[in-house]
């Protein structure tokens, strides 16, 4: 019996939250299409929670990250990363000279996915807490986040410049490079500082293989 984490009522008022929310950023995105694109991650997962939801729940610590970086991607769909207006705040706050927002969503998008590829590898292979498992987990999300440029990179040959909105390089040659060096930060910082509390809800969720 799974006695740490959500229960089917549980998993259902976080859904529909996230739908709720999902909606509200569709409504009047500053560029629909742009919209579509940051937010298709969220399309993706929901069904895949829902579907596994019964037979293979996650921990509580992990519905968590992953409804949280829904909302960072569902805020950056709505401005566009470069226009929103927590990233403008935090560039007057520590004058910087472009909208950081998106380094937000990089660093998230290494951050969660390592706490996402930790899980499935100690509750789905012979690996153990430790440094392979911390190298393995890091590699991988480095590998996440090179897959997602090269999509960003597909998609600025398909639409040209229409694509601007949904790089968000605003300008800087370097984008791509520090998007995966945050995405690489995010899964070196999100180990050390949650593995403790996710392996004692990973000891009351499931017998190890």
């Amino acid at each position: 019996m799974h006695t740490n984490t959500l229960d089917a009522r549980g998993l259902a008022l976080w859904s529909a939250a996230l739908i709720a929310l999902l909606g509200l950023s569709a409504w009047h995105p500053l560029e629909l299409d742009t919209w579509a694109m940051e937010v298709a991650p969220v399309f993706v997962a929901l069904p895949l929670l829902w579907l596994s939801g019964r037979r293979f729940p996650l921990t509580p610590l992990l519905y968590g990250l992953i409804f949280v970086h829904a909302l960072i991607l569902m805020l950056g769909g709505h401005y566009t990363y470069a226009k929103v207006p927590l990233g403008f705040w935090m560039q007057d706050w520590f004058g910087l000279a472009r909208n950081p927002y998106d380094g937000v969503g990089h660093f998230a998008q290494g951050f969660v996915p390592a706490m996402v590829a930790r899980e499935l590898l100690l509750r789905q292979t012979a690996l153990r807490p430790g440094k392979w498992l911390f190298v393995i987990v890091v590699l991988a999300c480095g590998g996440i986040s090179a897959l997602y440029e090269l999509i960003e990179w597909g998609a600025a040959v398909a639409m040209g410049a229409g694509a601007d909105a949904f790089l968000g390089t605003q300008g800087d040659p370097w984008d791509t490079q520090k998007d995966m060096a945050l995405a690489f930060v995010g899964a070196v910082v999100a180990q050390p500082l949650l593995a403790r509390w996710h392996d004692a809800q990973l000891a009351r969720l499931a017998p190890r293989p």
